[in-house]
């Protein structure tokens, strides 16, 4: 029964080592895994004039806005 296993775990091993992790030439060829270009993938465009004002102010509403509800769920009158 050990030998069994001993064979199994050497023999998965063995075909483990011998898988070929290849890509094709057409993704090897540009420097991005996409044909598109950076940023193509993603549903706005950081290039334009306000993107980081309004990124901030949609990431620091998202964060507060949880706090700000649990602080008027407090406050309010029963």
């Amino acid at each position: 029964m050990f030998v069994r296993s001993a064979f199994r775990a050497n023999t998965a091993a063995s075909i483990i080592g011998r898988r070929g992790f290849t890509s094709s030439r057409s993704q090897l060829a540009s420097g991005f895994h996409y044909p598109e270009g950076p940023r193509s993938n993603i549903p706005f465009n950081p290039l334009t004039k306000f993107f980081f004002v309004r990124y901030w102010a949609f990431m620091i509403t998202g964060f507060s806005l949880p706090f700000a509800i649990a602080v008027w769920q407090t406050k309010k009158s029963r």
